[in-house]
């Protein structure tokens, strides 16, 4: 059986470590490492979670993990079909905030990106507006080598600082002090959710699999998560109705909740609304304007 690490180990050859990858799927597990992660989603595309946030990534998406923020890039169900072979391609720029404040950026002239550097505790979603200037400056740093790799990398970390609207991935750090068990327990968790959304998963069946008492089970999610179960649950399922309805492939919305795993097409459009801001139709209206 294949180990499951929680935390990865990133090679420190370098200041920085640059990876183009293209590849039948991201690595399917909740992980984290100690280094700061940019990743550039060139193509691809799934449910991206990090510690408390959830939301779909797509092609083009770039995002910053902050160090030892557990994260997992879940591609979609039909990159791991054999009958249909799809790759996701992205660039991943790691470095380690403290040794990189300790050395460059200590110098006067890089305050402003220091600051930047000590606040990405939570990550950030890169706006939209803002992707077509850092994807050039990403793709200088893949082409430089050494003194130049390094000069574009800081020029990269500029951009950040100035960028306006960053969002940010999750509300709290308080889960970044999980112990490695505790991620191997939450990444269990977690692919025990995304495998079977589409059908009634109850509290005992989830508590069971955490190999924890109901009970403890809700004070355990909540406290990692910030969420209850039945919420993440939720969240999980409305990224997939999401996703069925930008691609155009359904009868009718009833459909999508109970392929998405709702009981009741009343409670799909409550859960819907509350997730989005808008009811189906309406997140279906928005996308054919745009």
């Amino acid at each position: 059986m294949k180990v499951v690490q929680f935390t990865i180990p990133v090679s420190r050859e370098s200041t920085i470590v640059v990876q183009e990858e293209k590849l039948p799927h991201y690595y399917p597990h909740l992980h984290r490492h100690r280094e700061v992660q940019i990743e550039w989603v060139v193509e691809g595309s799934g449910i991206l979670v990090a510690g408390n946030y959830m939301q779909r990534f797509e092609s083009g998406d770039i995002y910053i993990i902050g160090a030892n923020q557990s994260h997992i890039f879940k591609n979609d169900e039909s990159y791991f079909n054999p009958d249909e072979p799809r790759q996701i391609h992205s660039v991943s720029i790691f470095f380690d905030p403290n040794y990189l404040s300790q050395n460059i950026l200590s110098l006067p002239e890089m305050a402003n990106i220091r600051k930047f550097v000590h606040g990405v505790h939570n990550g950030f979603q890169i706006p939209e507006e803002a992707r077509e200037a850092i994807q050039n400056i990403i793709s200088e740093i893949i082409h430089h080598k050494e003194s130049q790799r390094v000069a574009a990398f800081i020029k990269l970390l500029y951009q950040f600082s100035t960028t306006r609207d960053l969002k940010p991935l999750a509300t709290s750090n308080s889960e970044q002090v999980i112990s490695e068990v505790e991620g191997i327990r939450m990444d269990r968790i977690f692919q025990y959710l995304v495998t079977n959304y589409k059908r009634h998963i109850s509290l005992a069946e989830i508590s069971e699999i955490a190999n924890l008492t109901p009970q403890a089970f809700c004070r355990y999610f909540k406290k990692h998560t910030d969420k209850t179960f039945v919420s993440f649950l939720n969240e999980v399922r409305i990224n997939e109705a999401c996703k069925i309805i930008l691609s155009g492939k359904f009868d009718s919305f009833s459909d999508i909740c109970y392929q998405t795993g709702f009981d009741h097409v009343t409670n799909f459009n409550r859960v819907f609304k509350k997730t989005t801001g808008m009811s189906p139709g309406e997140y279906q209206k928005g996308f054919r304007d745009i």
